[in-house]
């Protein structure tokens, strides 16, 4: 099953000192941390705070040429989570056709914000994602669960 789930920001995750985009469902009652790269943190940030650049990046290129060939993005699927890689799919319509392209989440989210398309995850991927091992220290991994669990959207850095 799918469910439907919303950017609701960007931190830094204190123990790698990397970004994680923090997705949320619409009740609030399921979050999931995805860690992404700093050029992508990046990306997703500017939309975020609505700053458009002197020219297009990578992702504002995705928009603009799936536009001008007539095509839409409906939806960005995390489809899998494997070995603590979570997997993603960007489903696009053309000419009436649909077509699924596999894509990095990070991307998928950075083009999903700028598309307005939805953002859909697997159940699987959420029930998987609280076991992820994130860090080789267990009290790291128990501190940053349950500063996971804790968070609240005023602690977010970037919030939409």
């Amino acid at each position: 099953m799918l469910i439907e789930m919303f950017i609701k920001g960007l931190m830094i995750d204190p123990v790698t000192n990397m970004p994680i985009v923090i997705l949320r469902d619409e009740d609030g009652q399921r979050t999931l941390p995805i860690w992404v790269g700093p050029v992508e943190a990046n990306a997703i940030a500017l939309q975020i705070e609505n700053v458009a650049p002197p020219r297009p990046m990578t992702h504002d290129l995705l928009k603009n040429l799936l536009e001008d060939l007539g095509g839409r993005l409906t939806r960005v699927v995390i489809s899998d989570l494997k070995d603590s890689t979570f997997y993603a799919y960007l489903e696009i319509e053309v000419r009436g056709e649909s077509l699924l392209l596999d894509s990095r989440p990070s991307d998928a989210l950075a083009l999903s914000i700028r598309t307005k398309a939805p953002v859909l995850v697997d159940t699987g991927v959420l029930d998987r994602a609280r076991s992820i091992d994130v860090t080789s220290d267990e009290a790291d991994r128990e501190r940053l669960q349950r500063w996971l669990e804790s968070l609240d959207p005023d602690d977010l850095g970037y919030k939409i």
